[in-house]
């Protein structure tokens, strides 16, 4: 783990078990690994994050459990360990030892309800009146009460986590849009995402060293602010020794992607963005009436997908990214014929260092598929840029606005609603910051927008044509018949007329 940089213990727990999983898988699985890899990793005998090394073990298991698929019949790909979930207090009103006992009661003359008495020359809270509006915490002049939730529900900016009966933590399939917040804000590691690396290893493994079929990695361009202590050609390199026969760029299918978004867009006159799942889930699931505008371009792994199947009809293609909605996605009609895989950069990260590659001593394999524009893409106003210039190029006037987080979304998308909006395209990304946030990243922050600004501009390509080129090419088709489509096509919006190019 020298040199590796995770945001938190829970994820190198996640990469422990991985590993582990990866090196079992390369002797040979059975029901032993239940038994022998969370004594690996948890050897004791004394406890070293929960009560008692037992908890601790059994907790493992159901960690080894997700990193072999999870519950098949549940079809989210977040999954609750309950056994995990019971560190949490209850969320609602508390009152902290910050309390001086004043005498001008602001606390219960503010609440509503009456929740809210002086016990003893203190407040004390109802918490069958309470009906949690935070008056009283703003009128408390020490800031001694507090509105407390878990952390998962205040990630999840989708209304899908609850608290049952038990205190643990529930999803609710019909509300979550897989964007995986609460993966990644969970302190205790008791939301966690689904794994997908042991068919990727049977891809790998079944194509005898590519000689049946060949294996391809798409890699998001967020890739570029993860793993700090190599250069991205470094990685390359080390994923052909896994045993990919190529490594190719998602950015490529963005510069797709981002070409006939600005083309739907001087068609139809409004439009979304379709290249962040989660989003577009966001949108079908709590403003269906602006469904009719997302984009009907597929996202740019399904259109790199797309290009890669044309070329090579048997191979196949295995994405690596930073989200847990590419791992929902890929499995959805409209995407499964061209993605067969998917993995974060979590996984990628144990899948190397299980079969002991050390990517910072190889040689640089060069990488150089995408445009600038498709390398953006990662960090939000990304695609915005692209479509400012695309359309200039085309002749019309674009007004876009990069939404950045589900909240931002929630804004934009009223407005849009109510015919409020001064903009005309919606880039809508669920993670805060872009791709560069998502769930599945090795860390977060700032200067992962730098490393992909300055990644864009390494590119030797500044514009699409070349990519849109080799796409027509190829033969592939650029949309699909899914959702989005039909949502376009049955809009009730009069379509724009394509402008002409200005000469």
């Amino acid at each position: 783990m020298e040199n590796r940089l995770f945001d938190t213990a829970v994820q190198e727990l996640k990469y422990k078990v991985l590993v582990e999983l990866i090196r079992a898988y390369d002797k040979g699985l059975d029901n032993n690994i239940y038994h022998e890899i969370p004594i690996k990793i948890m050897p004791g005998p004394k406890a070293s994050l929960r009560c008692c090394v037992y908890k601790e073990r059994a907790i493992l298991q159901e960690r080894l459990k997700l990193a072999m698929g999870g519950d098949k019949t549940n079809p989210n790909v977040v999954e609750v360990i309950d056994i995990a979930c019971d560190e949490c207090p209850v969320d609602g009103i508390f009152v902290t030892p910050a309390c001086r006992g004043c005498i001008s009661h602001r606390c219960a003359e503010v609440c509503p309800r009456g929740a809210i008495s002086i016990v003893d020359k203190r407040s004390v809270v109802d918490k069958s009146k309470c009906i949690e509006c935070g008056k009283c915490t703003e009128a408390c002049p020490y800031n001694a009460i507090i509105l407390q939730k878990r952390p998962c529900v205040r990630s999840c900016k989708a209304g899908a986590i609850k608290v049952d009966e038990d205190k643990k933590a529930v999803i609710d399939n019909d509300k979550c849009v897989g964007c995986g917040a609460c993966v990644y804000q969970c302190p205790f590691g008791a939301i966690s995402d689904k794994s997908y690396v042991l068919d990727a290893l049977d891809m790998i493994k079944n194509s005898d060293g590519n000689k049946n079929y060949k294996v391809y990695a798409l890699i998001a361009p967020a890739i570029v602010a993860q793993f700090n202590y190599a250069r991205i050609e470094q990685i390359v390199t080390g994923m052909h020794k896994l045993g990919f026969h190529q490594v190719i760029e998602t950015a490529l299918g963005a510069d797709l992607t981002l070409a006939h978004e600005a083309e739907e867009l001087a068609e139809r006159g409004t439009l979304t963005s379709s290249c962040c799942p989660s989003f577009v889930k966001y949108v079908e699931k709590n403003f269906p009436d602006l469904v009719k505008y997302i984009s009907s371009t597929p996202s740019p792994m399904v259109m790199a997908g797309k290009l890669i199947k044309a070329l090579d009809p048997t191979g196949k293609v295995i994405f690596v990214g930073p989200c847990t909605s590419k791992k929902f996605e890929y499995k959805q009609e409209g995407a499964k014929d061209y993605i067969d895989c998917v993995l974060s950069f979590e996984e990628l990260q144990a899948f190397l260092d299980a079969r002991d590659v050390d990517v910072s001593t190889l040689e640089d394999t060069v990488l150089d598929n995408a445009s600038y524009y498709g390398r953006i893409f990662a960090r939000s106003g990304g695609l915005t840029e692209g479509v400012a210039k695309m359309a200039k190029d085309m002749g019309f006037d674009a007004k876009p606005v990069a939404m950045s987080g589900l909240e931002e979304c929630r804004k934009q998308l009223l407005m849009l609603k109510v015919g409020k909006s001064p903009f005309n395209f919606f880039e809508g990304m669920a993670c805060e910051g872009g791709c560069v946030n998502g769930a599945l990243c090795l860390h977060h922050g700032p200067k992962s927008l730098t490393d992909v600004n300055k990644y864009g501009e390494l590119a030797r390509e500044k514009s699409v044509e070349n990519s849109v080129k080799l796409f027509k090419l190829s033969g592939a088709k650029a949309h699909d018949d899914g959702a989005a489509g039909e949502a376009a096509a049955t809009s009730d919006k009069p379509a724009a007329k394509k402008p002409t190019k200005k000469k």
